[in-house]
């Protein structure tokens, strides 16, 4: 059965949406403190269009969010059910993560708006299937016993910060320094690592905006 189409008007509402979104993506991960004037003009919007949408900074903050951590748990979802052989399906997780830039977001954002309850519970399952996925790739003997989840958000988040000089190069130098870190990863490595994975508190602890 095929939808049916959107009407005009709700399909260019649609298209504004999604323009806004993704230069929202562009605006605050550059800078935070960027205003929402900025996301519309980089958008090609009215800024009417913008807070018919978007009454606020903080909720469009908060969809940004919302949107990467979805994301993000699509893919490990993706990861948990791959077919695929178990180290190709552990690389192309944290490649997709990469290539998805959903840790910039996180880096970025986190403390510069109040989360929803339904955010933090989104995390919450999010924090249940990373155990899952982590536990596949362990048991399958392809991802080293003392990784924990605290680990692989490190990785992708310090691999994501990566700017060096235009989109298709800084790409290109994310996933080559992804293949370093995931050599690392690899089971059974070389020796054990030093002190302890970023806990959960202490990540889930950076969405709190100071003076909160």
């Amino acid at each position: 059965m095929t939808d049916k189409p959107l009407s005009g008007r709700k399909a260019q509402a649609a298209r504004n949406d999604k323009l806004i979104l993704e230069a929202a993506h562009e605006v605050f991960v550059a800078d935070p403190e960027a205003p929402i004037a900025e996301v519309a003009k980089r958008a090609g919007v009215g800024i009417s269009a913008l807070y018919r949408r978007y009454p606020s900074k903080e909720d469009l903050l908060r969809k940004l969010s919302g949107d990467g951590l979805h994301r993000y748990m699509e893919l490990v979802r993706e990861a948990v059910e791959s077919e695929a052989e178990p180290w190709e399906a552990f690389r192309t997780f944290m490649r997709s993560v990469v290539l998805a830039d959903t840790p910039s977001i996180t880096v970025r954002l986190a403390g510069t708006f109040t989360p929803t309850p339904d955010m933090f519970q989104a995390a919450m399952d999010g924090d249940a299937l990373n155990k899952e996925m982590l536990a596949r790739f362990k048991n399958a003997g392809v991802l080293r016993e003392d990784v924990g989840n605290g680990d692989l958000q490190m990785v992708t988040e310090s691999v994501c910060s990566i700017t060096i000089g235009d989109a298709e190069r800084t790409r290109e130098v994310r996933l080559r320094t992804l293949e370093l870190h995931l050599q690392a990863l690899r089971a059974p490595g070389a020796a054990p690592l030093p002190g302890t994975t970023v806990s959960d508190e202490e990540m889930g602890a950076r969405w709190i905006p100071k003076g909160a």
